[in-house]
């Protein structure tokens, strides 16, 4: 390793063992690290996009996006014979383009064109002789083409010609425009332009399909494929107001002062007879346009400051929406930053309606698309187009092509073979699930077919139908006979009896767990005294079927025509004041119906949030709601000074007991000096976090603890105060089961402690780093905190997958749970593939039947038993087996 790179691995703690033998190079594929970068796609976390763009630089054809016509590159021979084709005696001027300039730069080129003997120019769409060029503006670009040579056609000249045409080439790297007296002119590459229309492709290599490259991505988004934009919406959240009464949020404050905007803004209202009284819905569309796009002509005015001074102005008046683009994109300011963005919607770029390319590498198609249009097809689709691909081009093109399409197929197989055969390449990373980034890397993993490595997978099931597991199962298998070494972390009872060996740690978590319980194969562990695993594979222990389904009272949402992403125009109806799981295999449309359509509509409806809502008609039945709530696996922080304590709340009560101690009496400390957030009495070395980050340039950002206070997060005189001989520090290193005993006679702390409890989070410290807890912790310390509000009756709670990183006995837990909240009046929908909740459920309603284009439709609504009956449900299938082997309460 590099100096840098041992300098910080010298930070890193040791793990805490004293040796292991036997150890092969090993590579941990975990659930964590889904890319939060907006360039990051599908297509490049596989790298299937990489071979992707070599397959088009090398095979793609260019076509005029004008005249559909294939563009080729022409020699200087050929360029001669266009410039001879026109009639004889036609006078022509052959240009050398000398294209993108730099600021500040051109002055430099005029004089080196000088002093290469040229006395000709095109400046600007303006024919000067070299001496007599103007002063140009230093801080704009200008278009200057060298004027190579003026001449008649005429085979006589045909030598004069090519030589001038070489010459132009030459100059402008490849580019050549031919003028004519009437104006017209003509745009001729030796790369590739349209003979009709002069559209030019520079030279096809890989980067030219690169959107996080100039040379590929769209210049007006820069190759994310959406724009920051102002949102008239946002900028009018209630067109019931005049302008007047502050209708325009962004000048609601200075409506009718001094301010220099507001004078700019009204003069722009009284210029076209803007009326400032009447309610913004009754302004007509074109004096709407005004304000938010500004004046139609340039205009000449005077503002007058607040101390008397006159302000001249001469120029178009801007609008609203034009300013605070403006405003955003120029300001240093993060306070101001912030501000403007509550006024921004991310929108798809216009320029290239989200293909993030220019125009040139969207013109070069293969089998009639271009990259984008592959990009967006599912792998199932991919794998077809590929095929088609190779049966079409030429034996040439085909031995040019035979590996980069071998490569792309393998990779795109894996996709396929873990489950993911719905997905497209031009998926933004951002938006899978923990599950679905996992397998990714897992098939990348297993297309670079390594072999004697020790691969560590943290829980690879998760987001997959039981339908899916097996082809999973199966890739591992692939990757074990590949000749490595697998250690899964599980539970999924499918994947147990799939392993050659297992290894259960138990028998309970926290400090009542990091024992070896259970050794060897599934059996042994059935066998096994100690294991509550084997209590569940053997059916000592269980779920039990509820005996009778809850019937609700009556009321429903009703969703009317869902059709977002994959949603084939769909009508739900969803039971409230019962326990409904949303089933279906993975892509076919749960999320998408549940957190973009229902929770997007719910919070836009009930708390007036401004967020993107899922294509949809309507949803009725919002009157029986007034409360919904998000239970996500988001982290509850991402810095090490979120945890579950501060989270919950319960450490505001436990810093207010601290303080009411007589050693914080007798020095002055108040509530405020137990905050590791706030100057006082924390470590400003490490400002109350613990542990300082350590930024590594060739892998994540490291944590180590600060040499300060060694973790404590608190300076010594803060620790001084004890309460029961206990410091706050000591406090946080608590698990929730002895915090729970600890404060056992403050009835406020307990019953929040408890609540931690009640979801099975025993195990975990108060202090607990946030960036340390699983996708499934953090949802189950959110379940915790909505536990301790009464119910009302009138809440609706959203799960996406609570069973993540669950075992079976946490899951009879959270189910407990789930089951208050249903009891106590309030209604809960699951997004759920774990068989032991689907069992449990009032109402099941199964999407399909299978992942993408194929899903989207509702197999099937009603209980569990009504589900089992439908052949057509992938759930229903398992389901079956479930309950007819299950137990009952």
């Amino acid at each position: 390793l590099s100096s840098y790179a041992r300098q910080c691995l010298g930070n890193f703690e040791k793990p805490d063992v004293d040796s292991i033998d036997g150890l092969s190079p090993s590579i941990s594929i975990d659930q964590k690290t889904v890319s939060h970068n907006p360039r990051s796609t599908v297509g490049t976390v596989t790298e299937i996009y990489d071979y992707l763009r070599l397959l088009f630089a090398r095979i793609g054809v260019p076509y005029c996006p004008t005249h559909k016509e294939p563009i080729l590159s022409f020699t200087i021979s050929d360029m001669t014979d266009v410039v001879l084709s026109y009639p004889l005696e036609t006078k022509i001027q052959i240009l050398s383009p000398i294209v993108h300039q730099e600021k500040g730069s051109q002055k430099d080129v005029i004089d080196k064109i000088r002093t290469n003997g040229f006395i000709r120019l095109r400046v600007d769409d303006e024919f000067v002789l070299i001496d007599e060029v103007k002063e140009l503006d230093k801080n704009k670009k200008h278009n200057i083409d060298i004027v190579i040579d003026r001449i008649k056609v005429s085979p006589a000249n045909r030598g004069r010609i090519f030589d001038s045409i070489e010459t132009a080439l030459d100059y402008s790297h490849g580019l050549l425009v031919l003028y004519f007296e009437n104006g017209e002119e003509k745009v001729l590459s030796s790369r590739h332009t349209c003979k009709y229309c002069g559209f030019s492709v520079p030279k096809l290599e890989p980067r030219l399909f690169s959107f996080n490259a100039p040379n590929g991505y769209c210049p007006d988004c820069k190759g994310l494929g959406i724009k920051r934009e102002a949102e008239p919406s946002l900028i009018v959240p209630n067109q019931d107001l005049s302008i007047n009464e502050g209708a325009i949020d962004y000048y609601k404050n200075t409506v009718g002062t001094k301010n220099l905007e507001w004078q700019e803004f009204e003069l722009l209202c009284n210029l076209y007879k803007i009326p400032l009284d009447v309610p913004f819905k009754d302004l007509s569309k074109e004096q709407k346009d005004i304000i938010f796009y500004g004046s139609k002509t340039p205009h000449q005015y005077v503002l007058i400051s607040s101390s008397g001074n006159q302000n001249h102005r001469n120029g178009y008046i801007e609008g609203i929406k034009n300013k605070i683009e403006r405003l955003y994109q120029e300001t240093s300011s993060d306070f101001m930053r912030e501000y403007y963005e509550k006024f921004l919607k991310d929108k798809t770029c216009t320029t290239c309606k989200g293909a993030r390319l220019n125009p040139s590498a969207l013109s070069v198609l293969i089998n009639n698309k271009n990259i984008y249009q592959v990009t967006c097809l599912q792998i199932k689709d991919l794998l077809i187009y590929l095929d088609e691909v190779e049966n079409t081009i030429s034996p040439m093109q085909k031995e040019i092509a035979d590996l980069i399409i071998k490569e792309i197929k393998n990779r795109a197989t894996f996709l396929k073979d873990v489950g993911l055969e719905y997905l497209t390449l031009s998926r933004m990373a951002l938006t899978l699930s923990g599950g679905e980034a996992q397998r990714i890397r897992l098939a990348t993993q297993i297309g670079s077919k390594l072999s004697g490595v020790l691969y560590v997978l943290d829980e690879p099931s998760i987001g997959l139908h039981s339908k899916d597991s097996e082809k999973l199962i199966k890739s591992l298998k692939e990757m074990v006979n590949l000749g490595n070494t697998l250690i899964v972390v599980e539970h999924d009872e499918e994947m147990m009896k799939a392993a050659d060996f297992i290894v259960d740690i138990g028998p309970k978590a926290g400090v009542h767990g990091g024992e070896i319980v259970g050794i060897g194969n599934i059996d042994d562990i059935k066998n096994s005294p100690r294991s509550i695993t084997g209590d569940y594979l053997s059916k000592r222990k269980y779920i039990a079927i509820p005996k009778k389904r809850r019937e609700g009272n009556g009321t429903y949402l009703k969703i009317i025509g869902a059709k977002q992403n994959n949603l084939k125009n769909i009508n739900v109806n969803i039971p409230l004041k019962e326990l409904v799981v949303i089933t279906g295999v993975s892509g076919s449309g749960k999320s998408t119906l549940i957190n973009q359509t229902l929770y997007n509509y719910l919070r836009k409806q009930i708390y007036k949030t401004e967020v993107d809502v899922g294509e949809v008609k309507k949803i009725e039945g919002i009157e029986y709601i007034d409360k919904v709530i998000n239970v996500s696996q988001e982290p509850i922080g991402r810095t090490p000074r979120s945890n579950p304590a501060t989270y919950v709340k319960v450490f505001d009560d436990i810093r207010e007991l601290f303080a009411m101690t007589v050693e914080a009496k007798s020095r002055g400390y108040d509530k405020s000096r137990f905050s590791f957030n706030v100057s006082g009495g924390r470590c400003e070395n490490c400002q109350g976090a613990g542990v300082t980050r350590i930024p590594m340039n060739f892998l994540p950002d490291v944590y180590v603890k600060c040499d300060k206070c060694h973790g404590k997060r608190y300076n010594d005189e803060t620790l001084l105060v004890t309460y029961k001989g206990k410091n706050i520090y000591e406090v946080l290193e608590m698990t929730v089961e002895e915090a729970l005993s600890f404060f056992e006679n403050i009835p406020q702390i307990k019953r929040k402690l408890q609540t931690l409890m009640d979801v099975g989070l025993d195990y975990i410290k108060l202090g607990q780093n946030a960036t340390t807890l699983s996708g499934g912790e953090a949802q189950r310390i959110k379940l915790a905190f909505e536990l301790q509000k009464r119910p009302s009756g009138k809440t609706l709670y959203i799960l996406d997958e609570p069973t993540t990183g669950l075992h079976t006995d946490d899951i009879k837990k959270l189910l407990k749970v789930i089951n208050r909240l249903v009891d106590g009046g309030d209604s809960v929908i699951i997004i759920e593939h774990n068989l032991d909740v689907i069992k449990c459920a009032d109402t099941i309603i199964d999407l399909g039947p299978d992942g993408g284009d194929n899903g989207g439709t509702i197999v099937c609504s009603g209980t569990p038993e009504q589900v089992i009956k439908n052949k057509k449900s992938y759930t229903g299938q398992y389901l079956k087996t479930v309950l007819n082997e299950g137990k009952y309460e």
